[in-house]
């Protein structure tokens, strides 16, 4: 059976990275007080997660023209990552919904499955967070993900410290 884990009233969300780009490990964390939970997630998912969410604002905006717009407040200091950063699984897919009557966003992580997890045995966590602050992890999600190796403007791929082969050159080193 699906086990939903539900953070209702979150003090403190955020997303950030750990490690040297090129190996770092993203994460969002949710904090209730004084309980956490902190997931893994990939960089995509983040931008994804950042991208999709300002055209379900529009979505919303559109259906609820009454709902005045947010503006995302935040410190750079606030938004890191808190100990402990033990994540308790990696997220496969995440989703958002809202809820008019509480103005809540709701963001659902569901774990990844890998290896013997089935569907019905796959963990979910629900985030119900105010825009203000899903548009704050949304933002500087994207300045996080944006914080990593160079792009080569010839492939566009990334490009690390040691060099870069890169295949519009045939290989040579940039």
């Amino acid at each position: 059976m699906t086990e939903l884990i539900e953070l209702k009233r979150i003090t403190h969300i955020t997303t950030d990275a750990i490690g040297e780009p090129g190996k770092r490990v993203f994460y969002i964390q949710a904090w209730e007080d004084q309980k956490s939970i902190t997931l893994i997630l990939e960089k995509i998912q983040i931008q994804s997660l950042a991208v999709g969410y300002e055209k379900f604002l529009k979505e919303i905006k559109k259906k609820f023209p009454e709902i005045k717009v947010v503006q995302a407040k935040f410190d750079e200091e606030e938004m890191r990552i808190l100990p402990p950063v033990d994540a308790l699984f990696r997220i496969g897919e995440l989703g958002l919904g809202y809820d008019v009557n509480k103005d809540l966003v709701i963001l659902d992580a569901k774990e990844l499955l890998i290896g013997d997890i089935e569907e019905d045995q796959r963990r979910i966590v629900r985030y119900w967070i105010t825009r203000s602050q899903m548009s704050a992890l949304c933002q500087w999600g994207m300045d996080v993900a944006s914080r990593g190796r160079p792009i080569c403007p010839q492939c566009g791929e990334p490009m690390s410290p040691e060099g870069h082969f890169c295949p519009k050159k045939n290989g040579h080193q940039n």
